[in-house]
């Protein structure tokens, strides 16, 4: 176990970290100023992923322009209610990066999609035809299962047991 535990508060776009060896005198507890605020994701096509994230996962769709000088798309999206993270659609634009879409982790859950009521979001993916290759499961961090996005990239959906 490690010398320490983490919180993430959305609200506060905050990490905190507590341990035995935080330069906090009082709680041991530190709030640090880092967050991962965007991840990429390797694409065919923008507009494809775009209304499969909207259409089907319930994303919102945060940013979408052009970038002349770069001669590309900047689409970010976003999970609705959520502005911590975000999810950059990077479109493939040699073989190498072609050969990554749909195995960007190798074949392992790369992406991991929480949400307050797992069974509402869980029903509702899977009657828009949503793919999920591993069945809900109870774990002791809460409820589980694996689906596939458009491209075959395995994802959790996780929410809190019950």
């Amino acid at each position: 176990m490690p010398p320490y535990k983490t919180a993430f508060r959305p609200s506060t776009s905050k990490l905190y970290v507590w341990s035995n060896w935080s330069r906090d005198s009082g709680q041991g507890r530190l709030a640090v100023d880092q967050a991962i605020s965007r991840v990429s994701l390797v694409v065919r096509d923008y507009d494809e992923a775009i209304a499969f994230f909207t259409e089907k996962l319930k994303f919102r769709l945060v940013e979408d322009r052009y970038v002349p000088a770069q001669g590309k798309r900047w689409v970010v999206l976003s999970p609705r209610w959520s502005g911590a993270t975000t999810v950059v659609l990077a479109r493939a634009s040699n073989d190498a990066q072609r050969r990554a879409i749909g195995n960007q982790t190798g074949g392992r859950v790369g992406f991991f999609l929480s949400t307050d009521d797992f069974w509402r979001d869980y029903n509702a993916m899977t009657a828009c035809g949503i793919e999920f290759t591993r069945e809900p499961t109870t774990e002791e961090y809460g409820t589980v299962a694996v689906f596939k996005d458009l491209y075959g990239n395995l994802w959790d959906l996780m929410g809190p047991s019950g």
